[in-house]
């Protein structure tokens, strides 16, 4: 009868495993990973070409500037709730999740300095990624923000940055990797299955934001698997995503038509 015990065992917390990777992916990126296959599968559908086809990231919510911000701020609220979830799974008697996976601030220097060249050896050759892609007719136009010019439009763009970052980092880099390092499966599938997810949940802006982001994800799989630290991948990711979002605007005051849709 013992001998029966640890299989059992074995079983349980390998469903289990599976079961709270389906539950934090369908409640956020596995979900927004389903409805980008079909936004892309309706693009490819539609007579216009996919260039000539835009996508906007921040749209305004409310036509009135009050109740456009309580809505970015209650959407930007509540995706928190899964990143709260996955980080709640994570969470053992021996040690605390956020020391678990570096999501502290025990090396505030060196994060920093690792997020900020994370975010160079990513952004520039996004930039580049996108206008070959665009110019391949393989990229829609990305338009990072359509808000109105408010007070407030800055600081929820930079929430908003803040909020993709640990959304991504937290569930696709260090929950997922935790679960299915306990699931057995050896680093490179791992670091793959991230990378894939992450390139999947952008398909609605093309294929060639899909490669970059695949691209992203290896490189980022790689450090996470090297430091045990999400910090310094969530650090470049809000770089990245606040150059994009609050950037846009001037790019395409000083340099019209450097990035489509300017």
């Amino acid at each position: 009868m013992t001998q029966h015990i640890p299989t059992w065992t074995h079983r349980q917390s390998t469903r289990r495993n599976w079961y709270e990777i389906i539950l934090v992916l369908g409640l956020s990126l596995g979900a927004s990973a389903v409805y980008s296959i079909v936004a892309l599968l309706r693009r490819l559908a539609a007579t216009e070409a996919l260039a000539d086809q835009t996508a906007t990231i921040n749209q305004p919510l409310a036509q009135d500037a009050i109740f456009d911000l309580v809505y970015q701020l209650l959407g930007i609220g509540f995706a928190m709730f899964p990143v709260a979830l996955a980080i709640y799974l994570l969470w053992t008697p021996q040690s605390s999740p956020f020391r678990a996976i570096g999501l502290d601030f025990r090396r505030p220097l060196r994060d920093l300095g690792t997020g900020v060249g994370l975010a160079a050896v990513i952004g520039i050759p996004g930039i580049g990624l996108y206008l070959a892609g665009h110019a391949l007719g393989i990229t829609v136009t990305i338009v990072p923000t359509a808000l109105n010019t408010y007070w407030w439009t800055t600081p929820v763009l930079v929430l908003a940055a803040l909020r993709a970052a640990l959304e991504e980092e937290v569930i696709v880099v260090a929950f997922l990797f935790a679960k299915m390092r306990q699931l057995g499966l050896r680093p490179w599938v791992i670091i793959l299955t991230s990378a894939l997810l992450r390139g999947s949940y952008h398909l609605y802006q093309g294929f060639g934001p899909f490669v970059g982001n695949a691209v992203m994800g290896v490189v980022f799989g790689l450090a996470y698997q090297r430091w045990g630290r999400v910090m310094p991948l969530v650090i470049a990711h809000w770089i990245l995503d606040i150059v994009s979002f609050t950037g846009y605007a001037i790019v395409a005051s000083l340099a019209p038509g450097f990035l489509p849709g300017t």
